[in-house]
């Protein structure tokens, strides 16, 4: 089994350009940078940007080229592609690109202001892009009733969603002293 898969969160290096194909297929194209820290041996701290090329077709190019901008920061989730062609020195040229599957804008409110101006991004369109089913061994997520339902929830408070505790998490602290480690407070 094969796998190609690209997951990165940076910030826009410039505003999504899109353009219709011949076919009539929204295309948008616009880089991301991503940062990585280290500590070197000297405990100096460095950095090194990364600058990737993305690209979005139909649907989502057209909400990447509505809300997105330069300096938003986003999860973009997709595939790589690397196109090839000889320049006209002769010369192979090569362009790894990351075809985006799912887009996720991430960042503050202020994130979303654009120049001196602070014109806001306009609001999330009602329709979000296609997410990935879940892997089937992560537990899903199942509202449940709570032992007592007020009469008529306040319309302003969002719902109250229990869950199990995922595969790894803390077990729940029992009845009893600090002191007690029960055999599921064991990791292995």
């Amino acid at each position: 089994m094969d796998l190609n898969k690209a997951m990165i969160i940076g910030r826009l290096t410039r505003d999504p350009e899109v353009r219709t194909t011949t076919s009539g297929q929204s295309v948008a194209s616009f880089g991301v940078a991503t940062s990585f820290s280290w500590t070197d041996q000297q405990g100096q701290k460095q950095e090194r940007v990364e600058y990737h090329n993305v690209v979005a077709w139909r649907k989502l190019a057209e909400i990447c080229g509505q809300y997105l901008h330069k300096g938003k920061q986003v999860y973009i989730e997709g595939r790589l592609q690397t196109q090839d062609w000889e320049g006209q020195d002769g010369v192979k040229r090569y362009k790894t690109e990351v075809i985006a599957d799912n887009m996720i804008m991430l960042g503050s409110a202020q994130d979303g202001q654009r120049g001196p101006g602070g014109d806001q991004s306009p609001p999330l369109p009602n329709e979000a892009p296609p997410q990935p089913a879940a892997p089937a061994s992560v537990p899903s997520v199942a509202p449940q009733a709570p032992a007592s339902t007020p009469a008529a929830p306040s319309s302003n408070e969002p719902p109250v969603i229990e869950v199990d505790a995922p595969v790894g998490a803390p077990a729940k602290k029992k009845e009893g002293g600090d002191d007690e480690v029960s055999i599921e407070d064991i990791p292995f």
